[in-house]
């Protein structure tokens, strides 16, 4: 089938003239589908640093920019299941409206399974361009950036597109890359790691009641299917409202893709938010639900760090260690580090959605950037000092200090490492 531009999707969005904006709330409301929101908007601005001191390293884990499904299910599965009431004369107008778009949609995704969109790698740009415009010191001639990336392309596309932006920022960098199964064990532990998903499943009866107190409803239906009875009959309404969801949280991850927001109320979709946050909150928060342990996925990848950064400090030359992976790493990361409340302990489900916000940490693009200062002509770790970025924006950490958002680096490693006994390697 021959593919269309990306002209087609406003041709075909145009169709309808109920097509709803979804407010900054509703686009949070996406979970990880939400997209990186600096990309247009300002980042934070930063604290200067400390009187006489400069950055000279980051270490730094991103997850991939804006992307496109995972799964031709994503875009085959609804198309098929609307056709079915389109055979049978049931569709409303706007449902056979909504029809054509999948229908277009599903064209557009062809071969595409996950990959990079270009709004994905816009984002990365700007943050790389960001990163050197904030501490150009740790982007001097001849400084090191050494960049690692999953195996995956999206990720690996991810840091090819900061790696340029450095590169023409600054073309006198010294920069290495790579993307090999020999780094995975840290840098995508997640799937591997038998400790957080057996923890996970000690609160899976919880979890199970808390959904069921938190659906949303399926009116939406009644804008698609003119006869309930055959709605109720012949579509798995409930799967219906999940892939339309889906499609049109992540067409934020686009340019000019049609959304479906028009269908579901704003209740409907803080409901579907907060089963979701809920379900990743057991799976990588901090809870006595789980004996405290999902963060603990991200071991490997907060001592790798670590030890990356000692061997920066002994270095008298600056750089940076940027690693490119997946929000299953950034989010229980984040918590593992004790970000700002992030990482705080809730034990009752039902405060969740207001104590600790998925989109908050995961967004597409997301990433962590710790950013080591030390004085003038000083070579002594005693005198390193940190600030960690969360999405670029300067957060609290674990540790006690007079110059917030500065915090001493010994500190803090003393502190981390001091946790990371619990699970051993």
């Amino acid at each position: 089938m021959k593919k269309l531009s990306l002209l087609a999707f406003a041709a075909t969005a145009a169709l309808t003239s109920v097509a709803v904006e979804p407010n900054e709330q509703v686009m949070q409301w996406a979970s990880n589908y939400y997209a990186y929101p600096y990309t247009y908007a300002p980042a934070p601005k930063l604290t200067p640093a400390p009187n006489g001191y400069k950055p000279f390293h980051i270490e730094h884990y991103g997850r991939h920019g804006s992307r496109w499904h995972i799964g031709a299910g994503m875009y085959k599965t609804p198309v098929a299941m609307l056709a079915v009431a389109e055979r049978n004369g049931k569709l409303t107008s706007r449902g056979a409206e909504v029809l054509a778009q999948l229908k277009e949609i599903e064209v557009q995704s062809s071969g595409r399974d996950g990959e990079l969109t270009p709004l994905g790698a816009a984002q990365h740009r700007g943050i790389a361009k960001r990163m050197i415009a904030n501490f150009p010191e740790v982007f001097a001639d001849g400084s090191h950036v050494d960049a690692r990336s999953t195996v995956v392309i999206r990720c690996i596309l991810s840091m090819d597109n900061e790696l340029q932006e450095l590169l023409a920022a600054n073309p006198k960098l010294n920069i290495t890359s790579d993307a090999s199964r020999a780094d995975m064990y840290y840098m995508n532990f997640t799937d591997a790691d038998t400790v957080a998903k057996n923890a996970a499943k000690l609160a899976n009866k919880e979890l199970k009641e808390f959904r069921k107190n938190h659906k949303p409803s399926n009116d939406y239906i009644n804008i698609l299917v003119n006869d309930p009875q055959f709605a109720k009959d012949s579509i798995n309404t409930e799967s219906l409202f999940w892939y339309l969801t889906k499609l049109s949280e992540n067409a934020q991850s686009h340019y000019g893709m049609p959304a479906f927001y028009d269908l579901f109320t704003d209740e409907d979709l803080r409901q579907s938010w907060i089963n979701d946050n809920a379900g990743w909150f057991v799976s990588m928060g901090n809870s006595k639900l789980t004996d405290n342990l999902g963060p603990f996925s991200q071991r490997r990848l907060l001592r790798n760090m670590i030890i990356s950064s000692d061997t920066a400090i002994a270095s008298t030359r600056p750089g940076a260690n940027l690693r490119f992976g997946h929000e299953v790493c950034v989010l229980p990361l984040a918590v593992l580090m004790e970000l700002d409340h992030y990482g705080d302990e809730i034990n009752d489900l039902e405060e969740v959605a207001d104590k600790w916000k998925n989109y908050e940490i995961f967004p597409m693009a997301s990433n962590i950037q710790i950013i080591y200062y030390r004085p003038d002509g000083s070579t002594a770790p005693e005198d390193v000092l940190v600030k960690v970025l969360l999405n670029e924006r300067e957060v609290k950490l674990p540790v006690e200090t007079a110059t917030a958002p500065y915090y001493k680096w010994s500190d803090l490693r003393n502190y981390y490492l001091k946790k990371l006994e619990r699970v051993p390697d």
